[in-house]
């Protein structure tokens, strides 16, 4: 039997930018494709295009950089099907293996030591359709759900669906962002802490460092 392959953009070390994991060294694995059309994406170089790697060639990869954690992501990493055979293997080397995924995909396959972190869509990113609440039931103590808000109506949309989810007593972190560019980091802030909100927001720090260079 042949091994399986993914169709990969780009791997590459860097230092994880946002999730509870912001700051760490990290080595990502950018799949390619997604069938999404978010109106704030940032990575539409990841739609199409990318080449073709076998499991074992990605996992010697990720192995040359010596981090300790791995961020499976994409576009949408789940669009693959093998995608699910690529987390277990990595859990299987020992590292701490995150997946970012749209939360358009089912998650009831993937791997348990995985921590998960799941992009639900706003109204605002033009896709909340596409969300699969019946995700919600596979989420783990250790995942997290991360919301990009790109103004006051997709902050209130946020806030309904953290409380009618019961979010925060499914998972680690809720993870408020705003939208760069349409959004202010001040005014996010400032709405969380006028509503008194337990939640975690988070800025894209690697675009601090880097700005939108692909592969950072």
């Amino acid at each position: 039997m042949s091994e399986a392959e993914l169709r990969i953009t780009e791997i590459f070390h860097s230092l994880q930018g946002e999730t509870s994991t912001t700051g760490l060294p990290t080595v990502f694995v950018r799949l390619t494709g997604c069938p999404l059309r978010c109106g704030y994406c940032d990575t539409a170089y990841a739609f199409e295009g990318g080449h073709k790697m076998a499991l074992s060639e990605i996992i010697a990869k990720v192995a040359d950089y010596g981090a300790n954690c791995v961020t499976v992501t994409g576009g949408e990493p789940l669009a693959q099907p093998q995608c699910i055979e690529l987390l277990e293997k990595l859990c299987d080397q020992g590292y701490r293996v995150s997946l970012e995924t749209s939360g358009a995909m089912p998650i009831a396959d993937v791997d348990k030591r995985v921590f998960k972190i799941v992009d639900l869509k706003t109204p605002g990113s033009g896709e909340v359709s596409k969300n699969l609440y019946d995700n919600v039931d596979y989420f783990l103590p250790h995942d997290e759900v991360k919301f990009v808000i790109c103004d006051r109506q997709d902050y209130d949309w946020t806030c309904m669906k953290v409380d009618e989810l019961g979010l925060q007593d499914r998972v680690a972190e809720v993870l408020y962002s705003p939208s760069q560019g349409q959004l202010s980091p001040r005014q996010l802030a400032e709405w969380i802490l006028d509503d008194k909100l337990n939640v975690r927001m988070q800025l894209q720090t690697h675009k601090y460092i880097w700005g939108d260079q692909p592969g950072h």
